[in-house]
């Protein structure tokens, strides 16, 4: 199960829980299988900070910074009670459509390479699918 974006994490410090942090978007970075992982810090008061994370360690994976070691752990609702079932005011539910931003900014970032590398031979290719778009 895959953490994206809207997902709540647990921040891990040290092995010990601190903070939860809702993920609010994910980008690409120039280096393979890393990314820019913007966070929304639920604390007072809030925050946003942006890490440099490989995507091993979006879903888990310990890692260091600044030399210690930290986890994100995806957050995951627990079931409904059968009391939470009766009422259904208590119940709001709205239909999810993200998509798996990572595998759409890796995407992005091999067609801009491909430009790029594109630009500096020379040689121009157009995509089918740009085209169909028209």
């Amino acid at each position: 199960m895959a953490t994206t974006i809207n997902d709540v994490v647990l921040i891990y410090f040290e092995d010990n829980p601190v903070a939860f942090a809702r993920i609010e978007d994910i980008n690409a970075d120039h280096k393979e299988d890393w990314y820019h992982v913007t966070l929304l810090m639920l604390q007072l008061p809030l925050q946003v900070v942006t890490w440099i994370l490989r995507d091993v360690y979006i879903d888990g994976e310990t890692f260091t910074m600044g030399g210690k070691k930290m986890r994100l752990e995806k957050v995951v609702a627990p079931p409904a009670t059968d009391e939470d079932e009766d009422n259904d005011e208590a119940r709001i539910v709205q239909p999810s459509k993200l998509s798996n931003k990572r595998s759409d900014a890796k995407e992005s970032k091999k067609q801009s390479e491909t430009k790029k590398s594109n630009k500096k031979s020379g040689t121009k290719v157009v995509s089918l699918q740009d085209r169909m778009k028209r």
